[in-house]
């Protein structure tokens, strides 16, 4: 609807969003007239009737009754049928505001959200999952915040799911398969379509303002299912600059300890979990040990934290290496194989945390793993709490 007070000038208007819920604009000018009475002293109550000749005139039909009245023109801003998306002004039908709110201008946003833009400004992924996971719900992808024009299809017998950023489903989940419609997730809203054979999609027009993770519930061995998204280019180069092997979705079913096995004449058995802290863990041998076994250790950010199945997934931003047998990107996925906080982090805090590689006996896990044994060192503009890098090396 056209905001109050902005003019009457057919060349351009000034737009205000409705408020989520509010009554239809047109029913609201009917209802102006209830209980008032007309020429013939009579009086009723209105709602609207769509079947006047002029789409920009006030057409209302007095309930319990099968007549209508016309009360003149609508307010600048209604909606009108005779054109797609037109607003009256001035009682006539015009071609809808384009994104700078001028008339007819047909100025339409870009993929970057840009008015009149050409897709300059941010840059597009797009991919294909095609991974036969088990039976259930499989993480797809990680949807960075800030992504706009999100585009996912379906083509199998499984169903598409979507967690917002604190693992809460916004369709298709705990099992229960969502009607088609529009919901609320990250700031914005996703519009959802289901066929009545295979097909299902959904888009998200963004920008989002928390990462969003692309499911599926798992029912076919077929998935098919197609994403595509917009990021800004420094969002962009983040996540997909260069693929990190070690960040990468997770699949609760395929989770295997990384604890290795001890074997007797007889049986093979695991080594129980470290529950408690050793009471020489601070000891300057002890770090020197870990130092020295583990296969990163790094300086890094929390950026994000959430629970998936046991487990307990740290989304870092990797600031300093001091020492790491394998490549890493300066953004990473760290795996603890518990929900208690063992050992605990804070998102938002910086920690030198000394990490091992982890790769189950089927190999379809590659990750970085956050032993309950390991102490993380918070990091300080100043120093580091407890000891730096340096003092674990020397004797």
């Amino acid at each position: 609807m056209l905001q109050p007070g902005c003019g009457a000038a057919l060349s351009s208007v000034c737009l205000q969003e409705c408020p989520p819920n509010a009554e239809d604009f047109r029913e609201m000018q009917c209802a102006a007239f209830n209980d008032r009475p007309l020429l013939t002293g009579s009086s009723f109550k209105w709602t609207t009737f769509h079947g006047g000749s002029n789409p920009c005139e006030l057409s209302c039909l007095a309930l319990g009754h099968n007549f209508y009245y016309n009360f003149g023109r609508v307010l600048d801003g209604t909606s009108c049928d005779k054109e797609p998306g037109g607003v009256c002004v001035n009682g006539r039908c015009l071609v809808s505001p384009g994104c700078d709110s001028i008339l007819g201008s047909k100025q339409q946003e870009d993929a970057c959200m840009v008015c009149g833009g050409q897709n300059s400004t941010c840059m597009h992924h797009k991919s294909v999952y095609q991974s036969s996971g088990p039976f259930g719900y499989n993480e797809v992808a990680m949807i960075p915040a800030g992504a706009t024009h999100i585009r996912v299809t379906d083509n199998s017998r499984n169903y598409l799911a979507l967690q917002n950023g604190r693992s809460q489903f916004v369709i298709n989940g705990d099992w229960k398969i969502s009607i088609p419609g529009e919901y609320n997730v990250a700031g914005t809203k996703l519009l959802y379509r289901r066929s009545a054979d295979t097909w299902e999609s959904f888009e998200v027009p963004g920008p989002t303002r928390e990462d969003l993770h692309l499911m599926v519930l798992a029912t076919d061995r077929n998935p098919d299912i197609e994403y595509e998204y917009w990021l800004p280019p420094d969002q962009y180069a983040l996540h997909h600059g260069r693929k990190s092997p070690l960040r990468q979705a997770h699949h609760t079913a395929n989770y295997l300890p990384w604890d290795e096995p001890f074997t007797t004449a007889t049986t093979t058995t695991r080594a129980p979990p470290i529950t408690t802290r050793p009471h020489w863990f601070k000891g300057r041998t002890e770090r020197k040990r870990q130092y020295c076994r583990k296969d990163f250790v790094f300086r890094a950010k929390v950026v994000g934290k959430l629970y998936r199945g046991e487990e307990t997934r740290y989304d870092v931003q990797v600031i300093h290496t001091y020492r790491n047998s394998f490549r890493l990107e300066h953004r990473e996925f760290i795996w603890a194989p518990n929900l208690c906080d063992c050992p605990h982090l804070e998102v938002g805090r910086q920690y030198i945390l000394m990490v091992r590689r982890h790769i189950n006996y089927e190999h379809t896990l590659n990750r970085i793993l956050l032993e309950e044994d390991t102490v993380p060192y918070r990091y300080l503009a100043f120093g580091v709490t407890h000891y730096p890098p340096g003092d674990v090396m020397t004797q």
